[in-house]
């Protein structure tokens, strides 16, 4: 997904070059400018949400940990009391 977004930003900046360097009309312009806009919106959410489900998996597995360690000492009060 990430690639993707990446070419489709590449693309609008092409259009957006071209389009400003051909002296293309108005229409072009904000054509070009908002396909170049929205991928880039794009890209940013994508690379956003894949910092977020990176750090969701990191607490997950720290909330395992935790429970394995409470586990493990609930365990050794009860072998300590034997």
């Amino acid at each position: 997904m990430l690639v993707w977004c990446a070419v489709l930003f590449v693309l609008g900046v092409m259009a957006f070059v071209d389009s400003v360097f051909n002296m293309g009309q108005i229409f072009r312009q904000v054509n070009s400018l908002m396909f170049m806009l929205i991928s880039l919106a794009l890209l940013i959410r994508t690379t956003t949400k894949a910092r977020a489900a990176k750090l969701e998996k990191y607490q997950d597995r720290v909330f395992s940990l935790e429970q394995r360690v409470n586990s493990l000492e609930a365990s050794q009060k009860q072998m300590s009391q034997y």
